[in-house]
């Protein structure tokens, strides 16, 4: 934890709005004009294109972003393979699909120095990654903040804190992520996590499909969910120490392996930048919630805030779904999420307080998972309380939940299946639900 840090993370200046064409230089000048890969680029800078699609996607969709650089990306030694820690990756094929209802504690304390990525540790996923489909469920704790700089080949990673602010120095620029906050870090981009407080906490959807976009917001009209205006990419700012002064770490995941090089010099010398593939921070309590004001609970889909879709319309390769504070208002309505199978699977996770369905055992910094066509929904507790309650308007502050929805089953990595940290008897949650059936005649 550095003070220092704390007070540059609260400083932060940002840009404006998802999937804007931003542009941004630390550095008057840095930036050409007219074109982007001049004969020369100005200030004696390198000019690369960071491609997050290819090339002939659809313009609506494509991703890309110009970076204007102090020393080129390709200069650097060859890759040798280091180990993977606790990350694992698509295709998962250790373990047979599991049919049950899991729930998990918080991760056990981590060995003190453990940095972001040695802090990460993957409860499953699906797909596969050579094929660029599916997503990886990873949670992480971290007591020191990075040394190295970590990118991503394999996907983009939605960072959601749950407990300890972060300063995410990117090759864009810097973000302030807090619990309340997700980060998304597009795929390749290479990044820098420190600690603003004595440890950090949290989970990590690792996104191999396309890059995550706003929903389609069809009969809600022109506003509501997500706002694409509280969405924040940052300004410029790069490190630039002179080549050979300084010995830069570079771990690179790719095809789910761990991959790592010394640099010369730091890889986050980037001085100005324009384009769309950029990284994000959002503040989950900005999500304009849209729900029933007559009857019924709605579909968790109303509660969307980003959508990697799929070859489908509707069906996503992951969605990523938060229930934020909200006032219920229903009539004759069972107020908490219904009972319900779900040809989707579902992975919960709580930042803080309770989560409406789950009158305990469900605590932030755990999870859950109920694969596809798995019976959920609240349990004895919540049933009976929701079931006899006065229906007045009832504002639901005291919690913050999420969840990564997907349109595949979330096979468990070993470390998962068995995990210390994995409740026993999960399933009592919902015995006990008494027999209210009572024929007519």
């Amino acid at each position: 934890m550095s003070g220092d840090a704390r007070k540059t993370a609260e400083g932060l200046a940002y840009l404006s709005g998802f999937g804007n064409e931003h542009s941004s230089e630390a550095v008057a000048g840095a930036l050409p004009e007219g074109r982007n890969s001049p004969q020369r680029a100005p200030l004696g800078l390198y000019a690369e294109q960071l491609s997050g699609t290819a090339f002939t996607e659809p313009r609506a969709h494509n991703r890309r972003s110009w970076l204007y650089r102090i020393h080129p990306s390709a200069a650097h030694p060859a890759f040798t393979r280091t180990g993977n820690g606790a990350i694992r990756t698509a295709p998962f094929t250790q373990a047979v699909p599991d049919p049950n209802r899991l729930r998990w504690n918080p991760l056990p304390e981590p060995e003190p120095g453990t940095d972001f990525v040695a802090g990460l540790w993957t409860l499953g996923g699906n797909g596969d990654v050579t094929q660029r489909t599916g997503m990886a469920v990873h949670v992480y704790h971290a007591t020191a903040s990075m040394e190295r700089v970590f990118s991503d080949a394999d996907g983009e990673l939605l960072i959601v804190p749950e407990r300890g602010g972060l300063l995410l120095r990117t090759e864009f620029g810097l973000l302030h992520a807090e619990p309340g906050h997700v980060a998304l870090i597009p795929r390749g981009v290479r990044f820098r996590v420190e600690l603003l407080d004595e440890d950090a906490r949290g989970y990590v959807c690792e996104n191999y499909g396309a890059p995550f976009r706003l929903p389609d917001l069809g009969p809600i009209g022109a506003n509501g969910l997500a706002n694409a205006r509280d969405f924040r990419a940052p300004v410029a700012a790069y490190e630039a120490d002179e080549a050979g002064e300084g010995r830069v770490e570079v771990v690179n995941k790719f095809c789910g392996n761990l991959w790592t090089a010394v640099y010369d010099h730091s890889p986050l010398d980037v001085v100005a930048w324009h384009g769309n593939h950029v990284p994000y921070v959002y503040d989950l309590r900005r999500f304009n919630v849209i729900g029933t004001i007559s009857y019924d609970h709605p579909d968790p889909s109303i509660f969307t805030v980003l959508t990697s879709p799929s070859d489908t319309p509707g069906l996503a390769g992951v969605d990523f779904v938060v229930f934020a504070p909200r006032w219920l208002v229903g009539e004759d309505t069972f107020r908490p999420p219904y009972f319900h199978r779900n040809v989707m699977s579902e992975y919960m996770g709580l930042i803080e307080g309770a989560y409406d369905a789950k009158a305990e055992g469900f605590v932030p910094g755990g999870g859950s998972l109920h694969n596809m066509m798995s019976a959920h929904g609240p349990d004895r507790e919540t049933f009976d309380r929701a079931s006899a309650a006065e229906l007045k308007p009832q504002r639901i502050d005291d919690g913050l939940a999420f969840m990564f929805e997907t349109r595949w089953p979330v096979t468990l990595t070993p470390q998962a299946a068995r995990a210390e940290h994995l409740q026993p008897g999960y399933d009592d949650v919902w015995q006990g639900m008494e027999r209210h059936f009572r024929p007519l005649h």
